[in-house]
């Protein structure tokens, strides 16, 4: 039987939007830390077993939570656990499928243009902006190449990053806040649920083999 983990993702994604359009923090921290276990609870339920897609959620959750808590040094730490997210979602996707051309060439061109716009703004956070902004469109450009559902959740995970980019840069609006919530969370559930309907049944059990027989591959020393 299948459990309501998407329902609960729904009703927990919403008492988080209410927080942050109300700027409570005990809300935010009520349900904050709660999106990526259910989207995790969801994947289990399915396919039973870890790949880097779970662990990329596990890693997401550590970063919700580093991100409730204010200054630089939380922010940082926040950014670490999602370049850990970015990479191991680039890693599954990449094992699945080469992405097109076109999707690496336009992520990265959107890339180079939207840290030059925010060079001179970002300070010391320059650096790892640039290098986790690199894996961030990195792994949106893979999602392209598995399904028009994890391609559209790449691109919002990509929005809402550079939401709190601009944020970062001291660029505030109205509703940034907001905006960047409620494009991470539909990114999460575009890029979970899209990477079940893309490697369950067959596919999944092709993507499994392919990724059994690298790491044979590792261990007899032969060459991949």
């Amino acid at each position: 039987m299948r459990r309501p983990w998407l329902t609960l993702f729904g009703v927990v994604a919403l008492v988080e939007l209410v927080g942050v359009a109300l700027d409570s923090t005990p809300t935010q921290w009520l349900a904050k830390p709660l999106l990526a276990p259910l989207l995790l609870a969801y994947l289990w339920d399915r396919r039973r077993r870890v790949d880097p897609v779970a662990v990329g959620l596990v890693a997401a959750t550590a970063g919700d939570v580093a991100l409730l808590v204010p200054g630089q040094a939380a922010f940082l730490a926040g950014m670490g656990c999602f370049l850990v997210t970015q990479i191991a979602f680039l890693t599954a996707f990449l094992r699945h499928r080469r992405p097109p051309m076109a999707a690496a060439v336009g992520y990265l061109l959107t890339w180079a243009g939207a840290n030059a716009l925010l060079w001179s703004a970002l300070g010391p956070l320059r650096l790892p902006v640039l290098g986790y902004s690199l894996a961030l469109c990195l792994m949106a450009a893979a999602a392209a190449g598995v399904s028009r559902r994890t391609a559209a959740g790449g691109a919002l995970f990509l929005v809402s990053d550079l939401l709190i980019g601009v944020g970062a840069a001291g660029a505030d609006f109205a509703g940034r806040d907001l905006l960047v919530m409620t494009t991470y969370a539909a990114a999460l559930l575009l890029i979970t649920t899209g990477w079940v309907a893309a490697t369950d049944g067959p596919a999944g059990a092709a993507v499994d083999r392919r990724v059994a027989a690298a790491g044979l591959a590792r261990w007899d020393g032969r060459p991949l």
